[in-house]
């Protein structure tokens, strides 16, 4: 066997630009899927986790009949006592933080122009507004008590020409769909890193939010944050009672994640056509070998090498042009995913929101990152090298057909 692949080996370097050069297509070829899968697996990945940390969290306690399309504030479709659900759930393992939150639409109003946006009433204290706290970019964070201040984007402010201590003109929805309208000062700017989220959201305490809203001491949810997140499905379980609807992350990004699995399935199947088309250079390689070494096959066949030893000999040539062409695409694969990982594709200030609709759940900011996982890239070069020999079988059973006294008739 070992001189069989020695035979191989002498063989590719007989012609050293052409063994290369399908080296280096199987290189470029692995290469770019690796890359492209970081990328893809990084984008798909990133928006789950943007989505859960700014808008959904892990759990939501929900009354039964509340729709969430609608931002209902009828009474009936808010929870009763948020308050007494969110301690039942901090006291459970695994939850870092639960908070109850108000959701309500409403329109901004400033001299020049109106903008509709959505407004959340939230406990400035908790965990799940950690995330806020942190991009907090310019004046100060509410305070649980304000009766005043309200918290908007820096996207929005600037879109809006606004400032710190600026006042602003709101009209909110209420629980008896009758608007009302109160001006507020701007406390603070905030930039989650998430455009469409930013451009139609702003923050107000939840005391004061459940006022202007006339909802008394309801609320929309119960938004829970986990040190897990597999254990959100206990933590549901724990929650189930009569009239409360609970909603896992899963169920929260239910549409993306199913857009996640569409969208890998035609993945794969570009990453198979990548393959394939490396493949046929190799087989080409190959092909174009056997037919120049036509009278070589029949001299070794009439010294008494056998038709699985020809055989054998071409898919050792190709799996040599495979797994060396396999190591440096997995090199150079490797670094563009180490790039994407660490630094990312600025989309500058290209607003995600535009491409994915506000509100669709698919919360992009404007740098995408890769994500690397070793196993994918083992599995994608095993994939790579086995279609390459797949494709090599035919160039290889076509150079033992040939009989030894018509091959040594070949000039």
């Amino acid at each position: 066997m070992f001189r069989i692949w020695r035979i191989a080996v002498r063989d590719l370097r007989r012609n050293k630009r052409r063994s290369a050069l399908t080296m280096i297509a199987v290189m470029l070829g692995l290469a770019l899927v690796i890359a492209l899968h970081s990328y893809e697996m990084g984008a798909m990945e990133t928006s789950i986790k943007n989505n859960i940390r700014v808008e959904t969290g892990h759990v939501q306690v929900r009354a039964e009949s509340y729709d969430e399309e609608k931002v209902s504030l009828k009474w009936e479709d808010l929870l009763q006592e948020p308050q007494a659900v969110a301690a039942q759930a901090q006291a459970l393992p695994n939850v870092r933080d639960a908070a109850p939150v108000l959701w309500g639409s409403g329109i901004l109003n400033t001299v020049d122009e109106s903008v509709g946006l959505r407004v959340y009433g939230v406990d400035p204290l908790a965990e799940t507004m950690a995330p806020f706290r942190a991009g907090l970019v310019a004046g100060a964070w509410l305070a649980p008590e304000d009766r005043s201040g309200i918290l908007v984007s820096r996207r929005l402010a600037e879109t809006m020409e606004l400032a710190v201590g600026d006042g602003i003109s709101l009209l909110v929805n209420t629980s008896d769909e009758q608007p009302d309208e109160a001006i507020f000062e701007i406390r603070g700017l905030y930039d989650s890193g998430i455009p469409g989220f930013d451009d139609v959201t702003v923050f107000m305490p939840l005391a004061k939010a459940q006022a202007f809203t006339r909802v008394g001491d309801r609320a929309s949810a119960v938004v829970a944050v986990l040190d897990d997140q597999e254990g959100a499905d206990a933590v549901a379980a724990a929650l189930s009672a009569p009239g409360l609807e609970i909603l896992t992350w899963r169920d929260l990004n239910e549409l993306m994640l199913t857009l996640t699995e569409s969208a890998m399935g035609i993945l794969y199947l570009f990453y198979g056509i990548v393959m394939a088309i490396v493949a046929v250079v190799v087989a080409n390689t190959l092909l174009m070998s056997v037919f120049e070494r036509t009278r070589e096959m029949g001299i070794l066949a009439s010294l008494g090498m056998k038709g699985r030893q020809i055989m054998g000999m071409f898919l050792m040539e190709s799996a040599t042009l495979g797994l060396l062409g396999i190591l440096l695409g997995v090199g150079l694969g490797s670094l563009a995913a180490y790039y994407l990982v660490n630094v990312g594709i600025s989309l500058g200030d290209l607003d995600m929101a535009d491409l994915t609709g506000t509100g669709s759940g698919f919360a992009l900011g404007n740098t995408l990152y890769g994500t690397y996982v070793w196993g994918d890239t083992a599995m994608l070069s095993a994939v790579c090298l086995a279609i390459i020999l797949v494709a090599s079988l035919y160039p290889a059973w076509f150079a033992t057909r040939k009989e030894p006294i018509d091959a040594l008739r070949t000039f």
